[in-house]
């Protein structure tokens, strides 16, 4: 007999997410489409798991915040816009694309 499937998704599949910047550090925060997925992104979602993902972008650590009467997970990522926007000389110094990164991450 054959093992079922496995079943791969992005987190863009069942989330979305917001993006902010502050000097250095970055800000994304991910709030599911569906509340039933609350407890899955709770799960999966893990700082280590952000920390890996955007480990080639940034210098400093991820810190997780649970928003759960907003259904959210917001992660402060420091070190990681090269300075920020007035000093960075990244094409995206202000990491707007982060949300792309974060929601490229597998479940």
């Amino acid at each position: 007999p054959c093992a079922p499937p496995i079943s791969v998704m992005k987190l863009r599949d069942i989330a979305c997410a917001r993006e902010g910047d502050k000097t250095d550090l970055a800000n994304v925060c991910v709030f599911p489409h569906d509340e039933a997925d609350w407890p899955l992104l709770r799960e999966k979602i893990t700082a280590d798991v952000v920390a890996a993902k955007f480990a080639p972008v940034i210098k400093g650590t991820v810190t997780r915040y649970e928003l759960p009467n907003l259904f959210g997970l917001n992660f402060v990522l420091t070190a990681a816009l090269a300075g920020g926007n007035s000093r960075s000389l990244r094409v995206d110094g202000t990491g707007k694309s982060y949300a792309s990164l974060m929601l490229d991450i597998e479940l």
